[in-house]
């Protein structure tokens, strides 16, 4: 896995997301072959709520928030779907993630939690990059295009890569006695562990978040 994408994924999930990551979208050409067309690196998709580090309904001490970061700019009752590009170099959006079958092949697999058609979600995200819809169970639904890469600021759609690392540092030194017994394997995470533990300091200004 490209490490760009390892370290988005691992900081999605630690703030609380689901992820799907490097996945290839294909679709069958006139003589019947199938090809892909694009491959998407990451989507995520996060529930309202709060999550916690420990188990925070026995030990009050333990009721850790996995990293509150306001650069997701979560909204409350809303659950938030994320289909991201992740760049080494500039963030930005390849023009193919916002081809109809894309999308569609990447939401029709959290379809269940729209009140309204896809099609209507997909119009809505081709002209703005990103769309509220009402939820199946209540609430709604944010569906947004996100650029993963090198930036100076980070907002709705962009966010920095930069402003990641900083805050994953951030989070393992605020919080080492709970992350002290967790074996991260995966590179992206444990290396910014090995860093931590070696005396490094690699952090940096965060990048402005613009609204």
């Amino acid at each position: 896995m490209d490490i760009a994408v390892n370290l988005v994924e691992n900081y999605l999930r630690l703030t609380g997301y689901m992820t799907l990551s490097e996945f290839e979208v294909q679709r069958r050409d006139k003589k019947g072959r199938f090809k892909t067309v694009t491959d998407v690196d990451i989507m995520g998709i996060r529930f309202p709520g709060d999550v916690y580090l420990g188990d925070p309904h026995r030990e009050a001490d333990y009721e850790l928030l996995v990293i509150d970061d306001p650069v997701l700019e979560l909204e409350p009752e809303t659950i938030d779907v994320i289909v991201g590009e992740v760049k080494q170099g500039k963030a930005d959006l390849n023009a193919g993630i916002k081809d109809h079958g894309v999308l569609h092949s990447m939401l029709r697999r959290v379809e269940w939690i729209y009140a309204e058609g896809l099609d209507s979600v997909i119009r809505g995200l081709q002209r703005k990059d990103v769309h509220h819809a009402p939820s199946r169970g209540g609430g709604d639904v944010r569906t947004r295009l996100v650029a993963f890469g090198r930036s100076d600021f980070s907002d709705t759609n962009t966010i920095a890569l930069g402003h990641i690392v900083t805050t994953m540092l951030t989070f393992f030194e605020e919080h080492e006695d709970a992350f002290r017994p967790i074996q991260f394997r995966e590179p992206a995470p444990a290396l910014l562990r090995l860093l931590l533990k070696s005396g490094f300091d690699v952090r940096k200004d965060l990048p402005g978040i613009r609204r």
